[in-house]
């Protein structure tokens, strides 16, 4: 188990201490009180997914997803394509044939090696002495099992984010989308009456309405699970670990070490998504390291939550409609004279 022992009050204070002062959302801990736990959330280190989906039929079972059969999309082993409302967890499949001669590969010993679309040796088209060439760049690339044969495989499992600013949430009319006590957001089925407003909200395109209902369906965490103290179902079954399930200040500081173990084996791309409290979505529950950019997964590269102009927007908009009335008052009084 790699979910906290959040069974003691005073467990519970600390989450509204040293986890609530650097992941505060705008419900949680504060409308808890006593009762908040520690925000919880999943760290998910694609350097070591494997591409099993067993996170994806774990997610099914236990949640009772109904199927959904999206079919190959032509360029990959990906049958799932994307997140949905029957699809709560999607592995991503990216395959990327090895470069020997892009600039920008490092001179280090270990340094990246470029990703193009080349062959992967001379069956496939290329010389002999580029094959010779492109063994020995496979051999200063493979700093994970992902690279090999001229082929580098990136893997990660996606889900809901459980942003720290969530415009699904806030947009919600009815309150069917709310933060529970451990910073998650959740969508009350019985509650969402359809309307879709947070569909286009959702800056990562999570959300998404069933057919046969017209509701929207996402990611609970496995809220159920958490209340009784079990880790959510996708990282209880990982066999890699990969999806990593914990305190969300414990996974981070878990995270930074992993990265600057990857970065000093010389995968030099490797980045982390989602774990800075500074970015468009003020962090999430949800945050993965990465081996390239966020676009090569699927992932937007600078999220920001929807509604966080809103404010901004009407203040000018009332400015404008002051400034306005001014001028017509100016050119009516002006004009009587």
């Amino acid at each position: 188990m790699k979910q906290p022992d959040d069974s003691s009050a005073a467990r519970s204070g600390e989450a509204g201490g040293r986890a609530g002062r650097m992941l505060e959302t705008h419900a949680w801990p504060s409308t808890y009180g006593e009762q908040a736990k520690p925000r919880v959330g999943f760290f998910t280190d694609t350097s070591v997914c494997i591409g099993c989906k067993a996170c994806e039929v774990a997610c099914k079972e236990w949640n009772q997803v109904p199927m959904s059969l999206g079919g190959f999309t032509g360029k990959s082993y990906d049958n799932t394509v994307d997140l949905g409302a029957n699809t709560w967890r999607h592995v991503a499949f990216v395959e990327q044939k090895l470069d020997d001669t892009s600039d920008a590969r490092s001179e280090e010993p270990g340094g990246r090696v470029g990703v193009y679309d080349v062959p992967a040796d001379a069956r496939d088209g290329g010389s002999l002495v580029q094959a010779a060439q492109r063994g020995q760049a496979i051999e200063a690339g493979l700093h994970t099992y992902q690279e090999g044969d001229g082929l580098r495989w990136l893997m990660a499992s996606d889900v809901c984010k459980h942003c720290t600013n969530a415009a699904c949430l806030e947009v919600c009319p009815t309150g069917a989308l709310f933060r529970t006590e451990f910073g998650t957001v959740v969508v009350q089925q019985d509650v969402c009456n359809g309307c879709g407003y947070c569909i286009p909200a959702c800056p990562f395109g999570v959300l998404d309405k069933r057919e046969e209902d017209g509701r929207v369906w996402k990611c609970t965490l496995c809220y159920d699970r958490l209340k009784d103290d079990q880790e959510p179902a996708c990282a209880q079954t990982c066999p890699t670990n990969s999806i990593q399930f914990g305190e969300l200040t414990d996974l981070r500081e878990r995270a930074e070490h992993r990265l600057a173990q990857l970065q000093q084996a010389g995968q030099t791309q490797a980045q982390l998504y989602l774990a800075d409290d500074d970015d468009g979505v003020g962090g999430a529950g949800a945050f993965f390291l990465l081996l390239d950019e966020p676009e090569v997964y699927g992932l937007p590269p600078d999220p920001v939550d929807t509604v966080r102009d809103i404010g901004s927007i009407w203040a000018t908009t009332a400015a404008a409609a002051v400034a306005l009335g001014v001028g017509v008052a100016a050119a009516v009084l002006g004009g009587r004279r």
